[in-house]
C-alpha cells in the first residue's frame, strides 16, 4: 500500500471515528433532554397526589433502592434494543416520583418555587461548565473513575445511615460531597463520550442523568436548609 493510500485510510478512519463519537454525543444530548419530561411529570404527579408522602424512613429507602437498581439493571439489559429508550424514560419518571417528596417539602417554604428554579439553574450551569471542559481538556481522565466510584459509594452509604439518624448536619455534609463528586462524575462521563470510550448513547444518557439528578437534589437540599423562608 502506498503512502498516499495509507494517508487516505488514516484520514477516513479518523473521520469515521469522529463522526461516531459526535453521533453518540448528539443522541445522548437529545435523549437526556427528553428524559427531563418524564422526570417533571413524575415530580408533578407525586406533589399533586401526595403518593410518596408515606414513603419515609426504611420503607422509602427500600422502594427507592429496589426501584432504582431494578430499572438500572433493565436499562443495561435492553440498551442495545428498541426497548432501551422506553425503559430509560420509565426510570426517569420513577426518579421524578421519588424526588417529589423533597420538592413538596421545599414548596412548603414561602420562596419554594424560587429555590427550585435556583437549583435547576445551578445544575444547568454545572452541566454547561463540564460539557465545555470535556471538549477542552486533552488529558485522559479514565483514572478518575475508581476514585469517583468510591466517593459515590461512600455518599450512598452515608445517605442510608442518615435516613435513620435524621441529622441535618449530616445531610448538609452529604449534599456538599455529592455536588463535588457528581459534578466531577459529569466531566468524567462526558469525557468518555468525547474520547470514544462510551459508544452506547442509552448508557451514556443514564450515567449523565444520574449525575444531574444527584447534583440537583443536593443543591435543592442545601438551598432548603439555608434559604427556606417560613410563611
Amino acid at each position: 500500500m502506498s503512502n498516499h493510500d495509507q494517508s487516505i485510510e488514516h484520514i477516513y478512519g479518523f473521520d469515521s471515528a469522529a463522526m461516531q463519537r459526535n453521533k453518540v454525543l448528539r443522541n445522548t444530548y437529545w435523549l437526556l433532554a427528553m428524559s427531563l419530561v418524564p422526570t417533571v411529570l413524575g415530580a408533578w404527579l407525586g406533589v399533586a397526589t401526595g403518593i410518596t408522602q408515606a414513603l419515609s424512613g426504611g420503607l422509602g429507602l427500600i422502594v427507592f433502592l429496589g426501584g432504582a437498581f431494578g430499572f438500572i439493571y433493565a436499562i443495561e439489559k435492553t440498551k442495545n434494543s428498541a426497548t432501551g429508550v422506553p425503559v430509560l424514560l420509565g426510570f426517569t419518571f420513577f426518579m421524578g416520583l421519588m424526588l417529589s417528596r423533597m420538592i413538596a417539602m421545599v414548596l412548603g417554604f414561602k420562596n419554594g418555587p424560587d429555590l427550585i428554579m435556583t437549583a435547576f439553574g445551578g445544575t444547568a450551569g454545572v452541566f454547561l461548565v463540564m460539557a465545555n471542559l470535556s471538549g477542552i481538556i486533552k488529558r485522559d481522565l479514565s483514572g478518575m473513575g475508581q476514585w469517583l466510584f468510591v466517593g459515590a459509594l461512600a455518599i450512598m452509604v452515608g445517605g442510608i445511615v442518615n435516613v435513620f439518624v435524621g441529622s441535618t448536619a449530616g445531610m448538609m455534609a452529604l449534599s456538599v460531597a455529592a455536588i463535588g463528586v457528581f459534578s466531577a462524575y459529569m466531566l468524567y462521563d462526558l469525557k468518555r463520550i468525547v474520547d470514544g470510550g462510551e459508544t452506547n448513547y442509552i448508557s451514556a444518557t443514564l450515567a449523565l442523568y444520574l449525575d444531574i439528578i444527584n447534583v440537583f437534589q443536593s443543591l435543592l437540599a442545601l438551598l432548603g436548609i439555608f434559604g427556606g423562608e417560613q410563611d
